[in-house]
């Protein structure tokens, strides 16, 4: 999952993206809401993380305009957002909500608890009701991060998994190579140019070459129902 940390302090932003890469997700950090607001109209990011109170305004500005007319050429001006504050009035969680956040904890909150209701609204976006994801032969697990085939376990690194996870979520929609790196790697991230092409091979190795498929000059996708 790619998430956007919109959030001031510096320490708590550092320690959220360190939790959140070794759940196996992608972070970006900003501190305000200029920034918030650049990174969104940018990346096609999966989930945000929300602070309301930012150096140059609050984050329901930030929420507001996402989910306001002027969000129409944003990648994803439907993106989940999870709002996170030290407000826990009932008055404030009301007024974010109302504004259209998707969910709301208050600081400071358990970092298993936050993974939880992320893992949630993932899964509430992509439609899906179950926690585990069934693709043919295919069971893949995000909370775990694992993956079954014929209920049998394959050993996948963390970016063939990331690369699985992102075709299988979205198939059979066909994702262009940089669809697939924006998924993936963050603003630091370094990425050499064939990063993706290995991934996939190493995929079609371990899972078999009918599970994901290329679309030439396009893409790659995975089939509604992949074949044995």
């Amino acid at each position: 999952m790619r998430v956007l940390v919109v959030e001031d302090d510096e320490g708590i932003a550092a320690g959220l993206r360190g939790n959140l890469q070794q759940h196996g997700h992608v972070a970006d950090t900003v501190d305000s809401v200029a920034g918030a607001w650049a990174a969104l109209r940018a990346e096609p990011f999966d989930l945000v993380l929300l602070d309301l109170g930012l150096t140059d305004g609050d984050g329901s500005d930030v929420l507001r305009r996402l989910r306001g007319a002027r969000a129409g050429g944003l990648p994803n001006p439907r993106t989940p957002v999870l709002i996170m504050t030290a407000r826990d009035q009932v008055a404030s969680r009301i007024a974010g909500l109302d504004l259209g956040a998707d969910d709301y904890v208050t600081k400071p909150f358990d970092a298993d608890e936050l993974a939880a209701r992320m893992r949630a609204l993932h899964r509430r976006a992509d439609g899906r009701a179950r926690a585990s994801i069934q693709c043919g032969e295919l069971e893949i697990d995000p909370a775990a991060r694992t993956v079954q085939r014929a209920g049998r376990a394959v050993e996948l690194s963390a970016r063939e998994f990331a690369v699985l996870q992102a075709l299988v979520e979205v198939r059979p929609r066909v994702l262009s190579r940089q669809q697939i790196e924006a998924r993936l790697y963050d603003w630091s991230g370094g990425l050499e140019s064939n990063a993706i092409e290995v991934h996939v091979h190493h995929l079609r190795r371990k899972l078999g070459d009918q599970v994901i498929r290329t679309m030439r000059g396009v893409g790659y996708f995975v089939p509604e129902d992949p074949p044995a």
